[in-house]
């Protein structure tokens, strides 16, 4: 048969494979900075746009979508093509693919800092993005399937299967996570309230987890490790149990992230079986990389790009272990909310997701560029610089996490709690996190050596962009098994039914736990003394939310003796009813704040944002000036409370409209509280003052946003009777 010759197209593999270092170090010295904050707080004081609150979510995203994402496009396009033996589907696909997303990491590097931010861990972008996000990834699915249809080579290749999986998954985590109704171009609320939308939040963000930073890795796993080791895959048959058990068990694993929360308990308790039962198929995935080295055990001591790949293999292992260990209820009380979960995805980021990523584009740049590698000393420098960061960024945070636990729970002989003062147990954790800096430090610097290493190696190679290569075309098969194909080999040669398959396969989990929680209204017992939000503290929560205040505080107090005794009466369901979108945390850096409602006074607040050591002495939280200075904009308070209304927020006509002359009297309420404090009167009569004779315009007190955040904090937790 007469073979067709083509080119495979290299150069969208290259722009993704830059993309990927760019945003890599830009997502990298974010967090780094973000480290840094936690022992200086005052780093970036008085730049609103830089506070830990705001530029937390951008280090999360910077990571997860700009390094990973693009490292995940640079390996599907080179890979897929090698596989299929056919030029991508389309080229002009291939480009909004890859301009497509960096427009939208743009987008998330100017929004994010200006607290355009929906609170949703892992989703935090506004709904335009979103919808920018679904499209793109859809071009990204249309280019891959339209390449599989095409294709030159029989039999899909185990690696497919991952991202068929990959892109069937996150878009449908995706698009059912980010359901939202806007109230302005730049502001939505969750279509979700309270429980419903924790549940459907931690969904997807175990899911993004698993099919955004797992399943695509180790679909690049099965092709670059066995590329790099020269070695065929050590088990098909493995890798079939591998792939089938792990997309079907790991959509189940999401309520371990809500332990002992408000959620129902048979969904935790199928959260926590199905995360026991997620050891299984992780460690088979782990056991089929490692296996893979079998007889290249040697070359792992001299080609840098094996050690990387090793260690990333390890850290995922590692990690696939800790996270069943960590979803078991005795294990999860002592770890939840600590610097604990911090190590445990660290560990599953830096190691598995960053090293794999380097080992693969250690290996790429030589072979697009048809050169060697300019440096082995420099790459192997690179790799102890990261391993050596790795563990000392994870194991203080382990230690940390521990000593968090520990200080948490402790009682003293009479029943009161031995470190009453929530700020004991930050001040003890100090120096971890001064190791936990040195350690980014270390991994980022390994960084740029392998940056300065790539930059040298492109530029002694040669200039030619797309390989040249010939194939038989593909003859169709009608119906029936080939000669000695198992049923498997028949599914793989039909990649229609492959992606059906496993649609359903995830799809089983996700409706078992979420309809029943959003349809059966006992999952959601009702309270009848909780009340909508008051339009002033819906701004407030808003504010909240902008400020990123939920990267520090929960808002769930869990029935443990010693949560009871330190933060009130244990969360209930009924009391999120009206909590679009919900903002139970999963970190306390400081303490929990649902019941801190009427726990201080309106001017201790003011002063705690002002100068939090002023009120807690030790405090790492960094001051919040502009909320005192900035005025608070209430133009599109009636448009949040109609949007309220459609999501089934009680509001009537009345209180909608008369929403100004609400926030008018109790925002004067507050700033009379306010002026009870006569070292607060002195400065803002001096301030007052000063505007005068500079000729400026002065904000009463009761205008600022300010007042409207106070107003929330003072609501938090009061609608049910507490001891």
């Amino acid at each position: 048969m007469e073979k067709e010759q083509f080119y495979y197209d290299n150069k969208v593999v290259k722009k993704f494979i830059y993309a990927t270092m760019f945003w890599g170090l830009i997502g990298m010295s974010v967090g780094l900075l973000l480290a840094f904050m936690f022992i200086f707080p005052e780093l970036t004081q008085g730049i609103s746009w830089l506070s830990f609150g705001r530029l937390r979510p951008l280090h999360t995203n910077a990571v997860i979508f700009a390094f990973v994402g693009n490292a995940i496009f640079a390996g599907v396009y080179y890979s897929l093509q090698r596989l299929l033996k056919a030029r991508m589907y389309s080229d002009l696909l291939s480009k909004i693919n890859f301009w497509g997303w960096q427009a939208i990491i743009v987008a998330a590097a100017i929004t994010l800092p200006l607290g355009l931010s929906t609170s949703k861990e892992y989703a935090e972008l506004e709904w335009p993005i979103d919808i920018a996000i679904a499209l793109i990834w859809v071009v990204f699915g249309i280019n891959m399937i339209g390449t599989i249809l095409k294709r030159r080579e029989r039999h899909l290749y185990v690696a497919i299967w991952f991202y068929l999986g990959t892109f069937v998954t996150v878009a449908v985590l995706h698009i059912f996570n980010s359901l939202a109704l806007p109230v302005t171009f730049t502001k939505s609320y969750s279509v979700y309230a309270g429980v419903q939308d924790a549940l459907v939040q931690w969904w997807y963000g175990h899911n993004a987890v698993a099919f955004f930073l797992t399943t695509p890795f180790l679909g690049l796993m099965y092709y670059f490790v066995p590329k790099a080791a020269n070695r065929p895959v050590y088990s098909y048959r493995l890798s079939i149990v591998h792939f089938w058990s792990l997309i079907f068990i790991y959509i189940w694993a999401g309520p371990h992230h809500l332990l002992y929360t408000a959620l129902p308990d048979w969904a935790q308790n199928l959260g926590v079986a199905f995360s026991v039962m997620l050891l299984a198929p992780s460690w088979g995935g782990m056991i089929n990389g490692l296996l893979t080295l079998r007889g290249a055990w040697d070359k792992v001591r001299t080609d840098p790009v094996l050690k990387f790949m090793v260690v990333a293999i390890t850290g995922y292992g590692m990690a696939t272990f800790e996270g069943p260990m960590l979803s078991l209820k005795s294990i999860n009380a002592i770890a939840h909310f600590s610097d604990w979960i911090i190590a445990h995805v660290h560990v599953g980021a830096l190691a598995w997701n960053g090293f794999l990523t380097f080992g693969m584009i250690y290996w790429l740049v030589p072979v697009l560029f048809k050169t060697k590698l300019h440096s082995i000393k420099m790459a192997n420098l690179h790799f102890w610089l990261g391993t050596l960061g790795i563990i000392l960024y994870a194991f203080p945070m382990y230690v940390a996490g521990f000593v968090q636990a520990s200080m948490w729970k402790q009682f003293n002989p009479d029943g009161t709690l031995l470190y009453g003062n929530f700020l004991e147990t930050v001040t003890q954790i100090i120096p971890m996190y001064w190791m936990r800096a040195i350690g980014g430090t270390m991994y980022i610097v390994g960084a740029i050596v392998m940056l300065f290493n790539l930059i040298a190696t492109i530029k002694k190679g040669s200039e030619v962009e797309d390989d040249f290569t010939e194939a038989a075309p593909l003859q169709r098969i009608t119906k029936g098994r080939l000669l000695g194909e198992t049923w498997h080999q028949k599914l793989e040669r039909k990649p229609v039914q492959l992606t059906i398959l496993a649609t359903v396969a995830i799809l089983i989990g996700g409706i078992v736990q979420i309809i029943p929680t959003l349809m059966v209204e006992s999952n959601i017992p009702t309270i009848s003394s909780v009340k909508p939000y008051t339009p002033l503290e819906l701004e407030g929560r808003d504010l909240y939310i902008r400020e990123g205040c939920v990267g520090c505080h929960s808002q769930m107090v869990r029935p443990f003796r010693s949560e009871v005794e330190r933060y009130g009466e244990y969360s209930k369901a009924g009391e999120f009813v009206y909590d679009h979108p919900f903002l139970w945390g999963s970190k306390r850096t400081g303490p929990d704040l649902h019941r801190v409602g009427m726990k201080y006074s309106d001017s201790w607040h003011f002063n705690h944002m002002l100068d939090p050591q002023s009120t807690s002495p030790g405090s790492i939280m960094p001051p919040y000036a502009w909320l005192l200075k900035n005025k608070l904009d209430k133009s599109d308070t009636e448009k949040k409370l109609k949007v309220m209304v459609t999501l089934g927020v009680p509001y009537s006509e009345y209180e909608i409209a008369n929403a100004q002359k609400s926030m008018d009297a109790q925002a004067d309420i507050i700033a009379e509280n306010l002026t009870q404090d006569p070292s607060f009167v002195d400065s803002y009569e001096s301030a007052k003052a000063d505007a005068k004779a500079a000729g400026k315009e002065f904000v009463p007190i009761q205008e600022r946003e300010i007042v409207a955040l106070i107003a929330y904090l003072q609501r938090l937790g009061t609608d049910i009777k507490t001891k």
